[in-house]
């Protein structure tokens, strides 16, 4: 059974930074942080195609946030710096055996962790 298992959130003050991981069974050619808050649709955070890694930003966190890929230990990170009070969301690790189509569609992917909340506070 593939699994992905996040951990790292966390409370912080606005303007800190967290780091979030994701540990999975198997390895994937697309991995990506998914996030969603209170209220809100899943949005598309960042993606990393672990072949060339090739890597996509949310233009809301272009700048602060980075995804990285540990091939070798199948675990995604997501490095966040600079977090602001509407970064707080359910994070949640997502991974697809195929490239292609839009790295920020749910529908692309078909394997998805059960999340780590993040909360950033004024």
């Amino acid at each position: 059974q593939v699994q992905l298992v996040e951990s790292g959130g966390g409370a912080v003050q606005a303007g800190g930074s967290l780091s979030l991981s994701c540990v999975a069974s198997r390895s994937f050619r697309v991995m990506a942080w998914f996030r969603q808050a209170q209220g809100k649709e899943r949005e598309g955070v960042a993606s990393i195609e672990a072949l060339g890694d090739t890597t996509n930003y949310a233009d809301s966190v272009k700048g602060r946030f980075t995804i990285s890929l540990d091939s070798a230990k199948n675990t995604l990170y997501l490095q966040m710096a600079n977090l602001k009070p509407e970064d707080t969301a359910m994070y949640y690790c997502a991974a697809s055996r195929q490239t292609g189509g839009y790295w920020d569609h749910r529908a692309n992917y078909g394997y998805w962790g059960r999340g780590t909340q993040v909360t950033v506070s004024t």
